[in-house]
């Protein structure tokens, strides 16, 4: 016997052709356990033969439908029922694999070279492929790509449902970008996924860490794990078309956004900044253009008006590992990539990543617009205002900057005219934007401190005054 268990097998079948009734039993093709290469990996037998000279592959897959059509039926009974026997001296078998994506059934092609009376034919045989999901005990190799704390919350559940007794796939590899310098320190240290994939168990020659997925080496490692699957959330590298023809089933990537609706690097960050009500999160296949490819699952989430973005981007990427999970039995079995749906371009916007500049805080703008960029903000890069202290009396005033974390706008109150003076309420620091709404600071950080109340940091005042501009002194009389 060649190889582990049977990957791809025909079972036998019963056929009448030319009046006469007889039991034909159809090719196997067997597979090493893990069907490490599609040149070097795959062995052909062909029950009924004495002798398979060579097998050369891969050629070409071909998709098939549930039931062979009856003038392929005529074609096989020719080839296997006289030619194909133990009298023939030799014959040839080319196939493929991975087998074809997009497609519920897949078919082995088989090219049959046969020596019979000294007259040689050559004859094609398509083959059922069994329908994904039927063959006992294979479970589904998928490979997993994700680089921050967010991803990493999403491999630890697809690992927790792959130890399951009757789940439907493995993680063979992970694949996560280098370990890069953190920290005050600069320590280089790996990132949350590739260290919770050590402490899972995984080798270390399954966790993958290209500078790009362009490189050579690591196509070539990955199309010799041969995935069924990879699965992507928050992975942060390109990936080439070389990348997206290995695996079977094609890539998907979870998304937190309603695609086509803020396509790119930021989309929780600029949904919040934009002040969106609703939301969402995107199960999509992957295609060469960014987040450009078809719809396999989405769902609905509204907004908290006062929820931060890391808080947002943890629970969309939970609702949309469910939602992964609940579509895995469809992808592996084919009909998902057939139902997945194209996005509508026309309506696409972007979500650039965030720059660090964008952090600062303009009271020339609506408490409204200000507070959204907090909550969008939040983490990294952070958003900071400068305001400046004077006491009574004299004629400087001495700027300070500080880390604005935690703020509210409050609804129903309006300041007349511009004032500039910072006042405090029982739930922190209120300041007045130019349009004269509010903005109520209710935590912050001062330089070289830790995180405070706002009414903490009024108290360090001492009474002096807050501002936030610039203020003519107050000349006494």
């Amino acid at each position: 016997m060649l190889g582990a268990a049977p990957i791809w097998e025909v079972a036998e079948r019963q056929s009448t052709s030319h009046h006469h009734h007889h039991q034909e039993v159809w090719p196997s093709i067997l597979s090493n356990s893990d069907r490490q290469s599609q040149s070097r990996s795959l062995q052909a037998v062909l029950h009924g033969c004495s002798n398979v000279s060579s097998w050369q592959g891969p050629t070409k897959f071909v998709s098939h439908p549930t039931q062979l059509p009856a003038e392929q039926s005529s074609l096989f009974d020719q080839v296997q029922g006289k030619k194909v026997s133990p009298a023939v001296w030799g014959c040839r078998v080319q196939t493929v694999l991975p087998p074809s994506r997009n497609k519920r059934y897949d078919a082995l092609s088989l090219s049959v070279r046969c020596n019979s009376s000294g007259t040689q034919s050559e004859r094609a045989v398509e083959i059922e492929h069994q329908k994904s999901g039927q063959l006992e005990g294979a479970k589904r190799r998928v490979v997993f790509l994700g680089t921050p704390e967010v991803a990493a919350g999403v491999l630890r559940r697809l690992l927790e449902e792959a130890a399951k007794e009757n789940s439907l796939f493995e993680i063979t590899a992970v694949v996560s970008q280098p370990a890069a310098k953190q920290g005050r320190g600069r320590k280089l240290l790996p990132s949350s996924v590739s260290a919770l994939a050590l402490e899972s168990g995984l080798p270390e020659d399954r966790l993958l860490c290209p500078d790009t997925a362009r490189e050579e080496a690591f196509l070539e490692r990955l199309s010799d794990l041969a995935p069924d699957l990879c699965v992507t959330a928050a992975y942060g590298n390109i990936l080439p078309n070389k990348f997206l023809a290995i695996p079977r089933c094609g890539t998907l990537n979870i998304h937190p956004s309603l695609l086509p609706l803020y396509r790119g690097a930021s989309p929780v960050q600029r949904a919040i900044e934009a002040g969106e009500k609703v939301t969402g999160v995107t199960v999509a296949f992957t295609v060469r253009a960014m987040d450009a490819g078809p719809v396999l699952a989405q769902e609905e989430v509204e907004v908290d008006p006062n929820i931060k973005a890391p808080e947002l981007l943890e629970y969309l990427f939970r609702r949309g590992t469910d939602l992964l999970l609940r579509n895995l039995p469809s992808v592996f079995d084919g009909t998902a990539a057939e139902r997945a749906t194209e996005q509508d371009h026309a309506k696409k916007t972007e979500a650039p990543k965030v720059r660090i500049e964008e952090g600062n805080l303009d009271f020339e703008q609506p408490a409204s617009v200000l507070h959204n960029k907090v909550r969008a903000f939040a983490g990294w890069p952070g958003t900071k205002a400068t305001f400046y202290i004077r006491s009574d009396g004299s004629e400087e005033s001495e700027p300070v900057t500080v880390k604005v974390i935690t703020t509210r706008v409050v609804e129903g109150e309006g300041a007349e005219g511009d004032s500039k003076e910072v006042t405090l309420s029982k739930t922190g620091l209120r300041v007045t934007c130019v349009d004269g709404s509010i903005l109520e600071i209710q935590e912050l950080q001062p330089p070289s401190k830790k995180p405070m109340r706002g009414r903490d940091f009024w108290n360090g005042l001492r009474g002096r005054r807050l501002y936030r501009g610039e203020v003519e002194a107050k000349i006494p009389y």
